[in-house]
């Protein structure tokens, strides 16, 4: 029985689908590296935890950024772990289908397939990632009516107006969440002169963090280095500060939902305007995003079940209905 699987190869987490099986695993997209020969040494949920707190032979990696490909040695190293994880040998080659960002170059979209060629795949087809949001979301997008899918992952936003099974309008910036963490990263190191790990960002952000004004604003104690002396320092910050250091980055994920809106056929406008936006991707769950997209749009937003599921469960979708689904891969 062929072992067909589905990668959604994002630049924070990797969620991977297996036909008849469903979803096998999400980890964070990152390899621990031996830098002396090269070798790895975990990956997923092991590297991430590795992260700022390795010898200084070893080296966390993230394989890709803004959705690309920046290292295809790493890339190409990470989807031959997948398939090992997902139970597949040299013997049985599967189709793989992978999902990308729309914005991606056709130089950077034939890097993932000589990766995933590489590193085992009988066959690979890319699917955008827009449209594979909209199927995991349950939208309708056969039918001749506008679906607005907008999918905030780790490096990149996607907007899409889709419909008659393809898509009409897409907007897409290479910001995400890791620009939203680095912005608050940034923003503690210029306030409060100490400077704090990814990690530390990321969790403050879901902590206390919102695109749009709180009911009751809230604080948190963060702890990190500080620039003068070296040494620990705890610093009490709130959730506006934290608003107003990721507000560029937001206002231009709102842009880019605006700038498609504004782009499209006035008859799907209306659509839109009666079925709302349907949110997903795991930057999707930042909260108040969804107010702040309404408000600014005029439209009702929607968020999905499973925000940070949505694009995989698209993708798997696809190969469990390979015949009919087919025809909505890029480039089919």
């Amino acid at each position: 029985m062929t072992r067909d699987i589905a990668i959604d190869l994002g630049t924070a987490n990797t969620l991977v689908y297996q036909k008849g099986r469903g979803i096998l695993f999400s980890e964070p997209t990152v390899l621990a590296l031996n830098k002396e020969n090269g070798s790895v040494l975990a990956m997923g949920d092991e590297a991430w935890r590795m992260i700022g707190r390795t010898p200084g032979y070893i080296v966390a990696v993230r394989p890709l950024r803004s959705g690309a490909i920046s290292d295809f040695d790493v890339t190409q190293k990470l989807i031959r772990l997948i398939l090992q994880r997902a139970g597949i040998g040299r013997m049985s080659k599967p189709r793989v289908l992978i999902v990308v960002p729309s914005a991606l170059t056709e130089v950077e979209r034939r890097a993932v397939e000589e990766a995933a060629l590489s590193a085992g795949a009988r066959s690979c087809h890319l699917i955008e990632e827009p449209m594979a949001a909209a199927i995991g979301a349950g939208l309708p997008i056969h039918e001749p009516m506008g679906n607005l899918v907008v999918d905030v992952g780790g490096g990149t936003s996607e907007v899409a107006v889709i419909s008659l099974g393809g898509i009409v309008t897409n907007a897409a910036v290479r910001i995400g969440g890791f620009d939203l963490d680095g912005a608050i990263q940034s923003y503690v190191r210029r306030e409060y002169t100490i400077a704090i790990g990814e990690r530390t960002a990321e969790q403050i952000k879901f902590a206390i963090g919102s695109a749009f004004p709180l009911a009751r604003e809230e604080k948190a104690e963060i702890r990190g280095r500080d620039l003068a002396t070296g040494l620990p320092k705890n610093v009490l910050v709130t959730s506006e500060e934290l608003r107003e250091a990721m507000r560029e980055h937001i206002a231009s994920i709102v842009g880019s939902v605006l700038d498609c809106i504004s782009a499209s056929p006035p008859d799907l406008v209306q659509d839109v305007l009666t079925n709302g936006i349907t949110l997903t991707g795991g930057g999707g769950m930042l909260r108040g995003l969804d107010q702040l997209l309404a408000q600014e749009a005029e439209v009702p937003v929607h968020i999905t079940d499973q925000p940070l599921e949505s694009v995989v469960l698209g993708a798997g979708q696809c190969l469990e209905s390979w015949r009919d689904l087919r025809s909505v891969f890029a480039g089919a």
